[in-house]
C-alpha cells in the first residue's frame, strides 16, 4: 500500500483507541484536545478539496497541507502561537504513530515531524499585589448564595494556586479534613497533588459544604442547577469580582485578571515570602523547574534587592589602548 492510499480513518481510530487511551492512558483533557485538533484539520481539508474525510489517505496530511492548516489557525481563526503549537503537537504524535504502524507512509510522517514549532515571545508574568488580591477576595457579596460561593472559590484558588481546570473538577470528597485540612487536586496528565489549606480557607470551605448538602462526588463549586461551574463560568465570576474591587482600588480598574493570574499571584507571594522554588513547584504541580523560575524573572523588587547587595561600578572609565603587539598582529593579517 502506498503512502497516498494508506487508510487515514482506520489509522486515526487506532491512534485514539490504542495509542492514546489504551497504551498511554491519556487523560480526557488530552484526548479532547487531540480530538478537536483533528476535527479542525479534517474539516479544513474537506473545504480545501471538496472531498469527504472518509475518503482521505495519509498522503492528504502531508507537510504542505499541515503548514497551510497551521497558518489558517492563526490568520482565519485568530489562534495564538501557543494554540498553533499545541495543535502541531497533536499532529506530530499521530505522525509518529503512522511511522511505526504504516511503513509505506514513513516519508509523509517524516516530513510532518520535521515541521518546527513556532517561536514566540513569552510575556512577563502578570500578578496582583497583596492589597489587590485582598480587594478581589473581599469583593463578592457574602449575603447572597452566589457571593458566598464566589468568596470560597476565589479564596481556594488563591490558597492552592490551582489551575482553573483543577478547581472546576474539585469534588466534595477531594476536600480532606483528617489530619490537616487540604484539598486533592487532579492535575494535568492524571497527576494528583495534595495542597494544604490555611485555617481561614479550611473554615470557609467547611461552612460552605455544610450549608450545601450533596453526594461525596458532587462538585464543590456548582451552579444553581447543581452542575459544576465551567471554566468560562469561573472567569465570569472572577471578572465580576475584579470590576467590583476596581471601584475601590484604582490599580485594578483597568486590569485584565484571569484565573491563571491568580495562580501566578500565589506563586509570587510564596516566593516573596522566602519559600524555596522547589517547594513552590511542588505546590503548583510544575514538572519543569524552569517554569517556576520564571516567577523570579517577573519580580522587579527581588531583582532590585539583589542588585543592592552589589556595589555599583566606579563612574571612572578607563579607555582601552591596544598594545603595539596587538596592532602589529592586526597589520600582519
Amino acid at each position: 500500500m502506498s503512502a497516498a492510499s494508506a487508510d487515514l480513518p482506520r489509522l486515526l481510530q487506532q491512534f485514539f483507541l490504542r495509542r492514546l487511551v489504551t497504551q498511554r492512558g491519556a487523560s480526557r483533557h488530552t484526548v479532547a484536545s487531540y480530538r478537536d485538533t483533528f476535527e479542525l484539520l479534517l474539516r479544513f481539508i474537506e473545504e480545501r478539496t471538496g472531498r469527504s474525510a472518509a475518503t482521505f489517505a495519509v498522503g492528504d496530511l502531508d507537510a504542505p497541507v499541515v503548514l497551510e492548516f497551521l497558518d489558517h489557525l492563526e490568520s482565519a481563526r485568530g489562534n495564538s502561537v501557543r494554540t498553533r503549537n499545541a495543535r502541531l503537537t497533536a499532529i506530530r504524535s499521530f505522525a509518529r504513530f503512522v511511522a511505526s504502524h504504516d511503513p509505506a507512509s514513513l516519508s509523509v510522517a517524516q516530513r510532518v515531524l520535521a515541521i518546527p514549532t513556532k517561536r514566540f515571545e513569552r510575556p512577563v508574568l502578570g500578578f496582583l499585589t497583596r492589597e489587590e488580591m485582598q480587594r478581589v477576595l473581599d469583593a463578592p457579596d457574602r449575603t447572597t448564595w452566589t457571593g458566598q460561593r464566589d468568596a470560597v472559590l476565589l479564596t481556594t484558588l488563591y490558597n492552592t494556586g490551582a489551575r482553573v481546570s483543577e478547581i472546576v473538577a474539585l469534588r466534595r470528597d477531594d476536600v480532606l479534613h483528617d489530619r490537616q485540612a487540604a484539598v486533592l487536586l487532579h492535575g494535568k496528565g492524571r497527576k494528583e497533588r495534595v495542597v494544604p489549606l490555611w485555617p481561614s480557607t479550611a473554615k470557609l470551605l467547611r461552612r460552605w459544604l455544610e450549608g450545601m448538602p450533596g453526594a461525596a462526588n458532587s462538585p464543590v463549586f456548582a451552579s444553581r442547577g447543581g452542575k459544576p461551574l465551567s471554566r468560562s463560568g469561573v472567569r465570569q465570576r472572577l471578572d465580576l469580582a475584579v470590576r467590583q474591587a476596581g471601584e475601590r482600588c484604582a490599580s485594578l480598574a483597568r486590569r485584565s485578571v484571569s484565573p491563571h493570574t491568580i495562580r501566578h499571584t500565589t506563586a509570587m507571594h510564596l516566593l516573596q515570602a522566602g519559600v524555596d522554588l522547589t517547594v513552590i513547584a511542588l505546590l503548583l504541580g510544575h514538572e519543569d523547574p524552569s517554569t517556576t523560575h520564571r516567577y523570579i524573572e517577573s519580580d522587579l523588587a527581588m531583582k532590585e534587592a539583589a542588585l543592592r547587595r552589589v556595589a555599583e561600578p566606579s563612574p571612572n572609565t578607563v579607555r582601552f589602548r591596544p598594545s603595539r603587539r596587538v596592532l602589529a598582529f592586526l597589520d600582519a593579517l
